[in-house]
This record gives C-alpha cells, structure tokens and sequence, in this order.
C-alpha cells in the first residue's frame, strides 16, 4: 500500500488506468442513448488517456523551471497530453478532470487523503466549468460524487479516500438514468462516467495494491424520472455568444452578474493564470450586443462567435450567398479548418479553400492544421457536437500562440458548406464569423442510418437494422426501407419551409439512393433546388441540409 502519490504512482494509475479502458472500450462505446452506430465514447477516452500516457514517456528525472515536485510534474504531463489528445466531450472532460486533479494536488508536498480530497473537488469543478451546458446524470454527477464520497471519508489516509472516491462513483454511476430519461429509455447507464469509475478503480488498485471486485452495475428502475436540461439551453434566449476574454478575475467576476442578467447557460473558464488571464465566455441571450459591451467593460474580448438557435417550426429563409466569396480560397490572413468525415466531403471543403483535417479529431490534431495554416485568423467548423469541445479546446491552445480563432458550431457538414458559402474575406474577421454562424444556424440538417441494436426512441421502439431518420439530432422517424424513409423525412423537413436541399451520400449508400429522393422532391416540391454530392461518409448512408 502507498501512504502518497508520487510520480512513479502518477505512471502505473496512468498506464492501468488506460489498460482498463481498452478492455472495456466496447463495452463503453455500446452505452449510447441512440442506437445510432457511431457511439465512440470508450474510443474516445482511450485516445485521450493514450495521448496522456505518451505524454508521461518524457523523462521526468529533471523538473522543468517553475515546477516544485516530481508528482505535479507527472500530473501537469498527464493532464497535457490528455488536453492535446482529447477527443469527443468526454475527452475534453476527462482532460479537465485530470487538469483539476494536476493543479490542486501537484502543488502539495506530498499527496495523502486530504490532498487527494481537495484535488478531487477541483477536479469536479474544472469538469463542470468545461461544459457549456451541464447536464447531471452524465460524467459530471460521477466527478462530483467521488469528491463528495472523498470528504466523507474524513481521513488522511490516502488509500481510504482512494477507495471511498471510488464506491460513491460506482454508486453514482447506477444512478445516472435516474437522473437522464435518454439513459433510462435505453436501459443504460453514462458511457463518460462508466470510463471515470474504471479511471477510479485503478488508482485504488494502484494504491492499495487489491482491484476492487466490481461488476458492470445495472441502471435502477426510476418511477418518475427527472426532467434533463436541454442541452441547447432554455428555448427562451434565441442567441449563443462565445468568446475569449483577456480580463482580471475582478473584472469577471462583474462580468457574470451581467451576463447573468441577460440570459441563461452561463459558463465562463480561465485557463489557471494568475492575474490577468484568459477567460472562455458563454452564455445564451436575445441581446447580442448586450452580452458583447459586458465582455468590452470587463477586458479585451477576441474570438467572438455568435449562434442563432433555429426556429424549426418557422419556414427557414436562405441565407443569399455571394459565389465568388464561395469559391475564394482564403487570404493570407485568414483561414478555415474544417473537419469531414469522409472522402468526398473534404474534397468539397478543399474547393472552398478550406484545410481539412479527418473525423474525429483530437485537440492537438485540429491544433496542428490551424498552426499549419499559417494564417492570423482561423475560423473552425467541428461539423460534431462531440468534436465541438475539441475545437473549443484547441482554440484556446491556439490564442497562447498568438493565433485568433473563433469555433462556429456546426453540428453536420451541411451546416458547414452553407457558412463557407457565404465567407467574405472583404469583411471584417468577426463579421464573417457572425455572418458563417448565422448560415449554418439557418441550415436544418438530418442523417439517415440504421439502428445498430434495439432501443426505445422519442420516436419509438426500434430493432436492429431499422432504418432511422434523425433531424437535428433526434431520432425523428423509424422505418424498414431506405429510399421510403429518406423521402418522409425529407418530406417532413420541407414541410416547415426551404428553398435548397443538399445531398450527401455515404460509403454505404445504395445505387439509386440519392436520384430517388432528388426525383420525388422534383415532383413534390418543384420549386426547390437541390444539389447532391458523394460524400463517402461512414455509419451515414445520407445526410440531408434545408435551407
């Protein structure tokens, strides 16, 4: 049994803890409260904590200048590299976690019980500060109840604490379709927090010297669940703002009361500086303007991106687009990285002069083609709520090296052909960002797949090898044929209103599959244009844009 963490123990938890997660990444990847067959959650974390374990590889005999112990320079490396390796939400959290760990514990002497404990509970609070909108029931409740089962283990015994962080994980971890319906209808419990509690169990198993003998747990049986908060914020505030701030904490600290005031899902991070820092601001508002004078009264706001929260049931107009701006590649200044899922779908990028950086990226992966840019200023298109948090992360990685980027959210890569056509390098830099955000948020978008096991949908029950038909996300319609399903869904789209309806293909799209839906919108909607291209995506036989 270790008394204390040192650097050597940093190392084993690190190397048994991503062990751990590859023995169970399939598992992990099958927790998904869709039955779509692209869940990477157990991919993801073990991508993040390899990036963090090669991190560890370099030699720590020497402590670099401004670093007191060789345990806070192991954690510091490890909480690194999971931020440059980060992949998905759940890595982008999980390098928090370990950032939260890294500062509060790498600053003590030695690491006992109650250094453990204090760690842990700024180890919840970076995960939460991390998320724009925090939802429990998800990784974030499984971070805060270990902490909370640390402080109630009320010892300095470092193996105690280890252990009781651990338990009121897995106890937490049970509980989380209580807390999530989505985790309930699917008989499932969190993916992020089933990888946090293998996470856990290994640093007692390092400590202690004994594997805790834990079975997967079963979800409990909730009468009534609770509500989940709607991960886009209240349908009150019809606008997202997000930016970089360079401000003192004073300054923010009057800049969330005024931000507060304005709307809701405020969430603003500093990146651990002291003094003047930087901050990354959100928050959802009708007064765009409002919420971006706060930011100018408080410091030097930079990175601005603005979001407008379609009105699905308003008929959508398209945004006009400017074909030489289209077609443009970007000037010497200025640049966009975009990330794409397949084959086809980069080449369309690449023709708007885009840098195209594969699917599923980490930090370090997006970090490097905004660097190899070599532009001033980057606008990043993600095209994947997961990837969003990446991007976010490596746009705050970028700013350290003097690079402005500002991440406009788009959640498909038809969101993403719609901003790129309307970029003006004629325009100011954050007036481009705006106009960008604003196409894409007037692009609904949908993707056809088929159901990868069986599952209960906001649509209804589903078998494997159905064919699902999501729009913005949410499973919409359930059918057995392809083209039949497409065509509904289609359909149901342009019934709120549209103008253009962009096609793209998938690797596994049948012959005929995309002529089909092109002839019956011809014959149903004659006066809407559409365009199709081969996109070569995976898992997604096609993805559908309105506008």
């Amino acid at each position: 049994m270790l008394d204390t963490l040192d650097a050597a123990a940093v190392r084993r938890w690190c190397a048994d803890g991503l062990a751990a997660l590859k023995r169970h990444q399939t598992e992990i990847d099958r927790l998904n409260v869709y039955p779509v067959p692209d869940g990477d959650t157990g991919t993801n974390m073990v991508l993040t904590l390899t990036s963090a374990q090669q991190a560890l590889a370099m030699d720590l005999d020497t402590l670099p200048d401004g670093e007191v112990t060789p345990h806070g320079h192991a954690l510091r490396l490890m909480a690194r590299g999971a931020l440059l390796g980060a992949r998905g939400n759940s890595g982008v959290i999980l390098s928090q976690i370990l950032r939260g760990l890294a500062d509060a514990a790498g600053a003590e002497p030695v690491v006992r019980g109650h250094a453990l404990t204090s760690a842990l509970r700024d180890a919840t609070a970076a995960a939460y500060r991390a998320v724009a909108r925090p939802v429990e029931g998800t990784l974030l409740s499984v971070v805060a109840a270990a902490a909370a089962g640390a402080e109630r283990a009320e010892t300095d015994d470092l193996c105690a604490v280890a252990a009781a962080a651990a338990e009121e994980a897995a106890v937490a971890l049970a509980r989380t379709p209580e807390q999530l319906p989505a985790l309930a209808r699917a008989g499932v419990v969190d993916a992020g927090g089933r990888g946090l509690c293998l996470l856990l169990d290994a640093l007692v198993e390092v400590v202690t010297g004994e594997r805790p003998a834990r079975s997967t747990p079963a979800p409990r049986a909730a009468a009534r669940p609770a509500t989940a908060v709607r991960e886009t914020g209240s349908d009150q505030y019809g606008y997202e703002v997000q930016f970089l701030l360079d401000a003192d904490p004073e300054a923010v600290d009057r800049l969330r009361d005024a931000l507060d005031a304005l709307g809701d899902s405020l969430v603003i991070v500093g990146d651990g500086v002291a003094g003047t820092g930087t901050w990354n601001v959100h928050v959802h508002v009708n007064d765009v303007g409002a919420a971006i004078e706060a930011g100018v009264v408080a410091g030097r706001p930079h990175g601005i991106s603005v979001t407008r929260f379609a009105d699905q049931s308003a008929p959508m107009v398209p945004a006009t687009t400017d074909q030489s701006a289209a077609t443009a590649p970007a000037t010497a200044g200025r640049s966009a990285v975009v990330v794409a899922p397949g084959a086809g779908i980069a080449e369309l990028f690449r023709g708007e002069g885009a840098t195209v950086v594969p699917g599923n990226p980490s930090t370090g992966e997006l970090l490097d083609a905004i660097r190899a840019s070599g532009a001033a200023r980057v606008v990043v298109l993600p095209n994947d709520a997961n990837t969003e948090a990446v991007a976010s992360a490596a746009a705050k990685e970028a700013h350290r090296l003097g690079v402005k980027v500002s991440v406009v959210p788009t959640r498909s890569p038809v969101q993403a052909l719609a901003a790129l056509a309307v970029r003006d390098p004629g325009r100011r830099f954050e007036d481009d960002v705006i106009a960008m955000a604003e196409a894409a948020g007037a692009c609904r978008y949908a993707e056809v797949c088929h159901a990868s096991r069986e599952a209960l949908t906001v649509a209804g029950p589903c078998q494997p090898g159905d064919v699902l038909a999501l729009v913005e996300g949410e499973v919409h319609l359930i059918g057995v044929d392809l083209v039949d399903t497409c065509v509904a869904m289609v359909d149901r789209m342009l019934g709120g209103g549209g103008e253009l309806v962009t096609l793209i293909s998938g690797a596994d799209a049948p012959d005929g599959l995309v002529d089909a839906v092109r002839a019956h919108v011809g014959r149903r909607w004659p006066f809407v244009e559409v365009q199709a291209y081969p996109g070569g995506q995976p898992h997604y036989p096609l993805l559908v844009g309105v506008e």
